[in-house]
C-alpha cells in the first residue's frame, strides 16, 4: 500500500489504528523502505513522510481544520463519488487534503460518528464492492487525483 500511495502521489502516510485494525502487520522500517523505492521508481526528489500509528481520535485531532478529510467508507451512500469530491474543490485552486480507508472489517459506528464531526469531510463508497485496504486506497487516490489532485 505504502509503494502504490508514494507513486501516487501521497506525500505523508499516516497509520491510523482503529477498532479493527490489525496492529501487529504495522512495520514502519518497511514501510520507509518501500517510500524511498516508490519516490526512486518515480523520479520524486523528496521522500514521503511516515508517521507513527496514531489512534483514530489522536489523528483526527493533528488535521488541520481546513483540511479537507475524505473517508472512504464502504456503508456512505454517495451515489457518485466524483460529483461529491468537485463539489468540496475550490474553482480552479489547490485542496489539502487527507484519504482515509477503513481497516480489515471496516469502521465501528462510534468511530464513523467521530469521522463524521471533522470540520470538513467527503464520506465516498469505493462502488459496490468491499474492497481490500490497499486496492482501496489506489481507487481513491485516483479518484482524489482525477478529481482535485495534479491529474487535472
Amino acid at each position: 500500500m505504502v509503494q502504490k500511495a508514494v507513486e501516487m502521489g501521497a506525500t505523508r502516510l499516516q497509520p491510523v489504528l482503529t477498532q479493527h485494525s490489525q496492529v501487529e502487520r504495522i512495520n514502519l522500517a518497511r514501510m520507509r523502505a518501500n517510500a524511498i523505492e516508490a519516490a526512486e521508481q518515480c523520479g520524486i526528489l523528496s521522500v514521503a513522510e511516515i508517521g507513527a500509528p496514531a489512534p483514530l481520535a489522536a489523528a483526527l485531532a493533528a488535521l488541520e481544520p481546513a483540511r479537507l478529510l475524505v473517508f472512504c467508507d464502504e456503508d456512505a451512500e454517495v451515489k457518485d463519488p466524483v460529483a461529491a469530491l468537485a463539489a468540496m474543490a475550490p474553482p480552479g485552486g489547490h485542496v489539502a487534503l487527507a484519504v482515509l480507508v477503513g481497516p480489515e472489517g471496516g469502521f465501528a459506528e462510534h468511530e464513523r460518528a467521530l469521522l463524521l464531526k471533522h470540520p470538513r469531510v467527503v464520506r465516498l463508497s469505493l462502488g459496490p464492492r468491499i474492497l481490500r485496504a490497499d486496492t482501496a486506497a489506489v481507487a481513491a487516490l485516483a479518484l482524489v487525483g482525477a478529481v482535485v489532485g495534479d491529474w487535472r
